[in-house]
């Protein structure tokens, strides 16, 4: 990278390309994974659905373990290995032939997912951007609904044609080439290993880089901020992921296959659309009152999916579902990097997406029991509505995002 150019913004687009990546197939795409399963192997919603379950659970333990190698490792080292597992796990999905199977390469393809997934990448635009990390991050996490744009509809026009067994082994190919390369060529650990400072300062000659500010990892989580955000969170990514997972199936049940596939290309770019206007709002606005009412518009995209016929109230209900997505997902590293600083943010926010799990990994189970037990998804929906309220009144409780992070001495930055 140049010297004289500030290596920041080539650093949020090498995230921005990894996170297209990892959440058009290992994101958007169990959903359509899902529509796959149901119609070639004839198996329940429900069974599958406890699958991804299990590929979630796996991932948030996962993602715990990753946050303590990019500590210390190189960080393009641990998402290049995590390429590599979810690339050969997704080739393998095609060959998978019995129920028990899908959990052990869904289990694999999670570690993969989560070694080049979030907390690598929001961590490492947490050390590069301070001021400007609203937009640092709105820009990079913009490939998580990219990879519904640009991917998620590839693969299931691909799997449609061409099936599971033939299909699988082109998007695994697909998550290593759209990974690697990439996160080689623009990703770096740090700005202060070149020379640089967050938001693009130089380090002046002789002088020392300030001291990394933060609140201690202990303090963080046993703070009520992070508690009672934890607990919304986890409500309101159950609502949204199993919302998310079910979508393909509940599209195509009562339009048909093209439709559906449409219908997660609009939420995605909704998606997009809302989260980069989030991302410049946000500095202008309280981010707890406003995680909060993203949560309970989430609540009314989903009650009005549950009860939705024709083609356009489907596609009302998703471009609201998709602009809450746009900005819920983005404003949960956000929340945690203003409140308690970058000294621990990989440890805080990896702690926060393990007790996630609750949420990420139950939400499509309780969905797709719920499909199975009352032969549709009208009740699913109402319900994943509920826990999208309940999570909103949760994070009200937090209190503010803004108050300062606590500063530690340099011995215990050290």
């Amino acid at each position: 990278m140049s010297s004289d150019t500030f290596p920041g913004w080539r650093v949020v687009a090498g995230c921005f390309i990894a996170l297209t990546t990892t959440s058009g197939l290992g994101f958007y795409g169990l959903a359509v994974y899902l529509n796959a399963f149901s119609k070639e192997r004839n198996w329940d919603v429900s069974s599958i659905s406890l699958a991804t379950t299990f590929y979630f659970f796996v991932g948030g333990i996962v993602g715990v373990w990753a946050a303590r190698l990019i500590v210390r490792y190189d960080i393009r080292a641990v998402v290049t290995a995590g390429a590599v597992v979810g690339g050969l796990a997704l080739a393998a999905l095609g060959q998978v032939r019995e129920q028990w199977q899908l959990f052990v390469v869904y289990g694999v393809f999670a570690i993969g997912f989560a070694l080049a997934g979030l907390v690598p990448m929001t961590t490492v635009v947490t050390r590069w951007f301070h001021t400007r990390r609203s937009v640092a991050l709105s820009v990079a996490s913009t490939g998580l609904s990219a990879g519904g744009i640009l991917i998620t509809p590839a693969a299931k026009w691909l799997l449609d044609r061409q099936g599971l067994e033939a299909g699988t082994p082109w998007l695994g190919a697909l998550f290593i080439v759209g990974i690697v390369p990439f996160v080689l060529w623009l990703v770096r650990p740090d700005p202060e290993s070149l020379g640089w400072l967050p938001d693009g300062e130089r380090v002046d000659p002789g002088v020392a880089p300030p001291v990394v500010t933060g609140t201690p990892y202990r303090e963080a989580i046993t703070s009520r901020f992070f508690l009672f955000i934890t607990i919304g969170y986890v409500l309101a990514l159950g609502s949204q992921v199993g919302g998310i997972q079910q979508l393909v199936k509940l599209v195509e049940e009562r339009t048909d296959a093209d439709t559906a596939a449409l219908a997660t290309l609009v939420l995605a770019a909704t998606s997009v659309v809302a989260r980069l206007i989030g991302g410049r709002v946000v500095v202008s606005l309280r981010m707890v009152p406003f995680t909060a009412t993203l949560a309970c518009l989430q609540m009314v995209a989903m009650v009005w999916l549950a009860y939705a016929t024709s083609t356009a109230a489907l596609f009302g209900a998703i471009l609201l579902f998709g602009a809450t997505i746009g900005n819920i997902l983005m404003l949960q590293p956000l929340l945690i990097a203003e409140r308690f600083g970058v000294l621990d943010y990989p440890r805080i926010y990896s702690r926060a997406q393990l007790l996630g799990l609750i949420g990420t990994a139950g939400g499509p189970l309780l969905l797709g029991w719920l499909y199975d037990a009352g032969g549709g998804y009208r009740t699913s929906y109402v319900v994943a509505g509920v826990l999208s309220l309940c999570g909103a009144i949760a994070i009200m409780f937090a209190g503010p995002a803004e108050e300062p992070a606590v500063p530690v001495p340099e011995e215990v930055a050290a």
